[in-house]
């Protein structure tokens, strides 16, 4: 998904390393997220927890885009013309509904509920997103993956994955990314990574072992739950510091309770993040702009029915630096 904003913040983030805690219980910062149209008279409305003020990054999660469930009869749907990005991997995951993606790279793919699709960026790469004629509701997860300097140019690709549910008492999970309560994804990343679907029965309680060098979010979608005795709203995100080798989660709602639970290894790199592009400076930044709007550097998009988005002017200004934890 692009980030449709029409004069998108240029964001810092700098490496600060966390206090690492022990045994003790873990403690639980809950972030709110605020609402982003995403263009259009029926603008589609999404709630967005990454990055903002108070922290930046989760491990190398650097974007957190929560959507629906929208009725696309009333909204529209996901229309987004090709764009580009840079220095980065894009994770969609779809709770229902069904979009349709095409990339520079000759990809032309479906994302469905339970199906992870996840492109990689790298030097350069564009894409469109639609949704199709037969989602009726559209609701799910858009989220971005700072990729390492040393990885920062490499080549385009895409990876479509279907992770086998699995069934504990009172849950059922779903890891599309890194390894989670016996399972693990075979999904390349560049960074250690955790990307899991949860879900809790009614007032259920789950128990999940994690790795101690990871910071941790859990992204709540629906019902109410409670991270190590931290309440979450739908939307919310409960960020928990890196040092806790366990996790309870509490559903105290009487529905299943649905959420996505994000980690990763600190990620001790500056990054730039404007509009669709992660760079080091605001000379990178400039460059994939200008090579977007000029040169060939990003490829052809073959299928989409429409102009591509065209990028939004650059701030007159480089905005002070942003720490990982604001």
């Amino acid at each position: 998904m692009s980030n449709v904003e029409a004069d998108p913040a240029e964001v810092r983030c700098a490496a600060q390393a966390d206090e690492v805690r022990g045994a003790a219980a873990p403690r639980v910062e809950v972030l709110a997220p605020r609402k982003v149209p995403l263009g259009g008279p029926r603008a589609m409305t999404v709630r967005r927890t990454l990055p903002q003020r108070n922290r930046s990054l989760i491990g190398a999660w650097c974007f957190a885009d929560h959507y629906g469930p929208d009725d696309v009869a009333a909204t529209g749907g996901m229309d987004v013309a090709p764009h580009p990005h840079t220095g980065l991997q894009t994770v969609s995951w779809l709770f229902s509904g069904e979009i349709e993606h095409r990339d520079s790279l000759g990809s032309h793919a479906f994302v469905r509920p339970g199906e992870l699709n996840l492109m990689t960026g790298g030097h350069g790469i564009a894409h469109s997103e639609v949704s199709t004629p037969r989602t009726t509701v559209l609701h799910g997860v858009q989220l971005w993956v700072a990729l390492p300097e040393e990885h920062r140019g490499t080549d385009r690709d895409f990876q479509h994955h279907v992770p086998e549910p699995v069934r504990l008492p009172g849950a059922e999970l779903r890891v599309f990314l890194g390894s989670l309560a016996g399972a693990r994804s075979p999904v390349r990343t560049f960074t250690p990574l955790l990307g899991a679907e949860v879900l809790l029965a009614p007032h259920a309680s789950l128990t999940l072992g994690l790795d101690a060098a990871f910071e941790h979010g859990l992204l709540l979608d629906t019902g109410s739950v409670r991270v190590a005795g931290t309440a979450l709203a739908p939307a919310e995100l409960g960020y928990v510091h890196p040092g806790a080798d366990s996790l309870t989660l509490t559903n105290t709602s009487a529905e299943t309770a649905r959420a996505i639970l994000l980690g990763g290894a600190p990620f001790e790199e500056e990054i730039v993040m404007w509009w669709n592009f992660v760079g080091r400076s605001h000379e990178d930044i400039v460059t994939a702009r200008a090579d977007w709007m000029t040169g060939t550097r990003f490829g052809e998009v073959h299928g989409y029915d429409g102009d591509r988005l065209p990028a939004p002017e650059l701030p007159s200004v480089a905005l002070r630096p942003r720490r990982r934890r604001g």
